[in-house]
């Protein structure tokens, strides 16, 4: 188990927002955090504490008055931390190579890799043979539905027909290097996790698997030690005093030392 970072990039500006208040109407969102600092500000300083793994997430679609502001904050953060940032906000099998070339680890995908709300299996194909299994995290970040977990794409606005699983999970270890998955209904509310789920993909014993959604302390995260047995990592966003929240950072950096 290991502390994952995290640049959230909304409308050219790094932020901390609630995650299920996203809409792509009007670019917006509730914020809880915007930073006056560049992306390039926060991958120096992950680059600094030696953090690995940690994910750049453009939250503009590509549409949007606002996406060259945010995707050049996104290519910045990059080029200060090469080889240490994974990237995710509308990658597809076209520009994925430009990502990696311009210093990504790996790209995250979610939306590219289904259509009508169904897993398309020769985009998934097509995006591992564009650039290897080896690049790629897969984002199954989900909300609850139906008792289940089930994922969302575009920005988490629209539900698929997939829920998350263990299962699912070995079905996709053939195409990718890693999964990420936000409790998007958690993600930005410093409300605690969504347990259920954590206890959920703990049943999984296969790739790095990377939490995201409601840790806010110390012992929130404990307790997330607790439930997924250390067989996850994990992110905190809001709740980070460097993104305007009172978990330090500087504690959690030096603890992956």
């Amino acid at each position: 188990m290991k502390f994952r970072p995290c640049i959230d990039i909304h409308n050219g500006s790094v932020k901390q927002i609630v995650g299920g208040s996203l809409r792509d109407e009007g670019d917006s969102a509730s914020e809880n955090f915007v930073s006056e600092r560049p992306a390039s500000y926060f991958a120096n300083l992950y680059r600094e504490d030696g953090l690995t793994g940690g994910h750049v997430i453009l939250l503009n679609k590509k549409d949007s008055p606002y996406y060259e502001q945010t995707l050049r904050q996104g290519l910045q953060a990059l080029a200060a931390y090469p080889g240490g940032l994974q990237i995710g906000g509308g990658i597809n099998a076209k520009n994925a190579p430009i990502f990696l070339e311009n210093g990504a680890s790996h790209v995250i995908v979610t939306s590219y890799l289904f259509k009508n709300g169904e897993l398309s299996v020769d985009r998934l194909c097509k995006l591992a043979d564009t650039v290897g299994k080896d690049r790629i995290v897969i984002d199954l970040s989900c909300r609850k539905q139906y008792g289940g977990y089930v994922v969302v794409t575009d920005r988490w606005q629209h539900f698929t027909n997939l829920a998350v699983t263990p299962e699912l999970l070995q079905l996709l270890e053939p195409f990718c290097a890693e999964y990420l998955i936000h409790g998007v209904d958690a993600e930005g509310k410093r409300n605690g996790m969504e347990a259920d789920l954590v206890a959920q993909l703990a049943e999984y014993d296969g790739l790095p698997v990377t939490y995201a959604g409601g840790l806010h302390s110390r012992k929130s995260i404990e307790r997330f030690r607790e439930i997924s047995r250390g067989r996850l990592d994990y992110t905190v966003g809001s709740a980070l005093d460097i993104f305007g929240g009172r978990l330090s950072y500087r504690e959690l950096a030096d603890s992956e030392k």
